[in-house]
């Protein structure tokens, strides 16, 4: 679940938890290094979910980049559930779980001036004076971000940190600026935009594309499935809209719902067939068909 926050929302991106790491030309994402034995337990909301952020070292250096404010946001979406010092000690532990000595220690300097940072910025974002121009307040919230990161961060670990989110932002706000200027006729607006699309960086293109290209699938698989098509069908298919890791992916989520919904099915039946008085029964059977994570999701099948 990635719960970095961008001055525009990419849109769309939940429905990609099961794609993204899959993109044409990109490897499956590689398995965790250690088994999680429990993964946000102290935040009740998170339960069973996995930490944001592949964080990477060369040597004994920390690789800043995008990847490090994600493991950081993760964890400060917990705010509310759980005080800032809490978090912030989890943070470190984390990265001290991850990352040799070296990098864990600059990781977590990291992590204190990214703490500094976002409370200084909500403080200038209040400041910020009211606007109902919603391409002029975007503007000012950017300038005013940009302006503040220097006092935390050196201009390479912005770029690391923020870069992404940047350009992300900087084609929001083109577009909104497109969009709001009255002076285009309708043929300019779409010559406009769509130099603004040549722009986009095969990354961003396919942030962009991606949902409906998912959308696109799903509805394909479906559609062959109703007409008789079996799994080697489904396989090929998939395989050419995105990889055949992608493919193989894919398959296995589909196993693995499968037998989800028949241990479900399985678990209804039986549990249909004792009273009320058998809690310690029911309590044994769920036991033996469902992990304790997966018990946690039983009562939207209640």
């Amino acid at each position: 679940m990635r719960t970095h926050t961008t001055l525009i929302a990419a849109g769309a991106l939940a429905a990609l938890a099961l794609y993204w790491s899959l993109a044409p030309g990109e490897a499956p994402a590689p398995p965790p290094q250690k088994e999680d034995p429990d993964l946000f337990a102290f935040v009740r909301s998170m339960e069973g979910t996995r930490p944001d952020g592949n964080l990477v070292a060369a040597g004994e250096t920390l690789v800043v980049d995008a990847e490090l404010g994600h493991l950081f946001d993760y964890y400060l979406a917990g705010l509310g559930e759980k005080p800032l010092a809490a978090i912030r000690s989890q943070i470190e532990l984390e990265l001290e779980r991850r990352l040799a000595p070296a990098p864990a220690r600059e990781a977590k300097r990291l992590l204190g001036a990214y703490l500094a940072y976002k409370q200084a910025l909500a403080g200038i974002e209040q400041a910020l004076a009211p606007s109902g121009d919603a391409l002029q307040a975007a503007q000012a919230r950017l300038q005013a971000m940009r302006a503040l990161r220097p006092t935390y961060f050196t201009a390479q670990e912005s770029a690391g940190l923020f870069g992404l989110d940047d350009a992300r932002d900087d084609d929001a706000v083109a577009r909104m600026a497109v969009l709001a200027d009255g002076t285009l006729g309708e043929e300019d607006r779409r010559r406009k935009l769509a130099a603004l699309d040549a722009a986009l960086s095969p990354a961003q293109r396919f942030e962009r594309d991606a949902p409906l290209q998912v959308s696109a699938l799903d509805d394909a698989v479906r559609a062959l499935r109703a007409q008789g098509g079996g799994d080697n069908e489904v396989y090929r298919l998939r395989a050419a809209t995105f990889t055949p890791e992608a493919a193989a992916r894919l398959a296995e989520l589909d196993r693995e719902e499968s037998h989800w919904q028949q241990r479900i099915i399985a678990w209804r039946a039986q549990k249909a067939t004792l009273g009320a008085g058998d809690a310690a029964t029911l309590q044994q059977l769920t036991n033996t068909l469902f992990s304790p994570d997966e018990q946690r999701r039983l009562g939207a099948y209640e």
